[in-house]
């Protein structure tokens, strides 16, 4: 049977606390940048989450550790697409909200 500590447990209280932050973020806001920044909470409180599995489930193991460090590359690189797309959305409707670009066409 898996005994839970204090510190694990504070790990996913934290990581609940910025997952849920995230997503309310994403849901009330219409700037685009506001957006992302959101989606990026989110993506924290994933990687926090896989480090305190790993230190729950295999505390000799590094397994998870290596996936949040792949995991954070990953947003790393999402960030600078999601950047430039944000950027070319400004330069052509000369806004960033969310509302500038329902009309675009296919």
């Amino acid at each position: 049977m898996i005994t839970l500590s204090t510190s694990v447990v504070c790990y996913f209280v934290l990581s609940a606390l910025l997952f849920f932050i995230g997503v309310f973020g994403f849901v009330t806001r219409r700037n685009l940048i506001a957006m992302l920044i959101s989606i990026e909470l989110v993506l924290n409180a994933v990687d926090l989450n896989f480090a305190a599995f790993n230190k729950l489930l295999y505390p000799a193991q590094m397994e998870g550790f290596f996936f949040t460090l792949f995991s954070i590359g990953v947003s790393a690189a999402e960030t600078a697409v999601a950047l430039a797309i944000i950027i070319n959305v400004y330069r052509n409707y000369h806004s960033d909200q969310v509302n500038s670009i329902e009309n675009m066409k296919f």
